[in-house]
């Protein structure tokens, strides 16, 4: 099936006078008929028990997501941020290093550089455009991953995935990819090279702003035990785990053996999971996802040439416009379009930049992006507030840059609103 098809039909057959849609199963507990049964699954879980690790409605859900991404499955968290975090702990314990590409979401750069640091682990900073030598070069013996991001929030720098996945690859290492602002619909990471999917489910897989969520898919593709046997690392995806009663990853799931390690190890002791009821509104998301992505794309180019004839912005930055820094790229990872979010830098600084939001009245300003409806964040004030003058540097941000992420409202209308903010300035 195609992708359209399957944002419909993946996950869920109904059963002969079945409900028609993914129902909500409502519980936290699955009854069963003998102890023997119970025991079975802690040796090796098969089977639904408790919905800190798995729920009937989540797991059609999953089952979809991971049909869309051409995974071999996925796990859905309470959030983007915990689908980034347990993906590199899944791999990484104190001592542990990783790299990750220095241009990625604020939240996460804190998350990797702050406090995992105090977990003991340490994320190498390296330059989204750095060759492959340069990423090989920063490859420490204790590294165990490599983190990067589709297109990056808020910078929308392309990912060069030929690059970067044969860094990881030529040295026993698996790639993560975030996801979130490309979509399965617009690029598909394991078709590229990625070995782990990560996705803030939050934004344009939901697009409505009504549930926060985050998934791990799988690829299936990375071999752990070559990687093992090559290098001695990833001894917990081949070696017995004691902590479930001796069951080794890699033996007894085998291309699943990844995120089946993170559901039963890290959900089990985390408990991030999301409710039944935030995956079904999720899943409502989902079944539009390829015909909203083709409407924001649309209007974000049109908003991006409207930008770019204005003598008050400084730079546009939109890798899906001719002439941008990352046009090329996109056009060869990212086809079909490069999402709905734009940013802009206005020129005259942060003060300009203000009056210019403060000035819109259609376009909301607000903590959150890819939303049907037209959204606008200073991230400097806001999402990357907390980095240092250098690290927003390296992230591509500026005093006098917006986010702006185009809804699905009449094109028309969102460049209106666009004017009386630029009036402002």
């Amino acid at each position: 099936m195609k992708i359209e098809t399957k944002v419909l039909h993946s996950g869920y057959k109904p059963e002969n006078g079945g409900p028609g849609t993914i129902p909500i199963v409502q519980s936290t507990t699955y009854r069963f008929d003998s102890c023997d049964h119970v025991a079975a699954l802690f040796d090796k879980p098969t089977e639904f028990m408790y919905s800190r690790f798995a729920n009937p409605t989540c797991d059609a859900v999953e089952k979809k997501i991971a049909d869309l991404e051409g995974g071999v499955g996925c796990m859905l968290t309470s959030s983007g941020q915990a689908a980034s975090l347990l993906s590199v702990l899944n791999l990484c314990c104190a001592g542990d290093s990783f790299i990750a590409s220095s241009s990625i979401y604020g939240g996460t750069i804190n998350l990797f550089g702050f406090t995992l640091k105090k977990l003991g682990i340490e994320c190498i900073w390296v330059d989204v455009d750095a060759s492959y030598e340069e990423i090989c070069k920063a490859i420490k013996p204790n590294t165990k991953c490599i983190f990067g991001e589709t297109i990056a929030n808020p910078a929308l720098t392309v990912f060069d995935f030929d690059v970067w996945a044969k860094a990881a690859h030529d040295n026993n290492l698996p790639l993560i990819v975030d996801n979130t602002f490309a979509t399965p619909y617009l690029c598909r990471p394991f078709e590229w090279g990625a070995d782990i999917v990560v996705h803030s489910t939050t934004k344009y897989m939901d697009g409505h702003a009504v549930q926060g969520g985050g998934c791990i898919v799988d690829s299936g593709n990375f071999d752990w035990e070559k990687a093992y046997k090559a290098t001695g690392k990833f001894a917990d995806m081949v070696e017995p785990d004691e902590s479930y009663h001796g069951l080794r990853y890699v033996g007894d799931f085998g291309k699943a053996a990844y995120i089946v390690k993170a559901r039963t190890q890290l959900m089990r002791d985390f408990g991030c999971y999301p409710a039944a009821q935030s995956a079904f509104y999720l899943n409502m998301g989902i079944e539009t996802l390829p015909v909203r992505m083709q409407r924001y794309c649309e209007n974000a180019r049109k908003v991006a040439e409207f930008f770019k004839s204005s003598d008050k912005i400084a730079k546009v930055i939109y890798p899906g416009l001719p002439g941008d820094k990352y046009y090329e790229r996109a056009q060869k990872y990212l086809p079909n379009g490069t999402c709905g979010v734009i940013s802009i830098s206005i020129k005259g600084g942060r003060a300009a930049a203000v009056r210019f939001m403060d000035a819109l009245k259609l376009a909301c300003d607000e903590v959150h992006v890819a939303d049907i409806r037209t959204c606008v964040l200073h991230p400097a004030s806001a999402t990357h507030r907390q980095l240092t003058d250098e690290q927003l540097v390296a992230a591509g941000i500026d005093g006098g840059m917006v986010r702006f992420s185009c809804g699905l409202e009449n094109v028309e209308d969102i460049i209106e609103d666009i004017k009386l903010g630029l009036a402002a300035i």
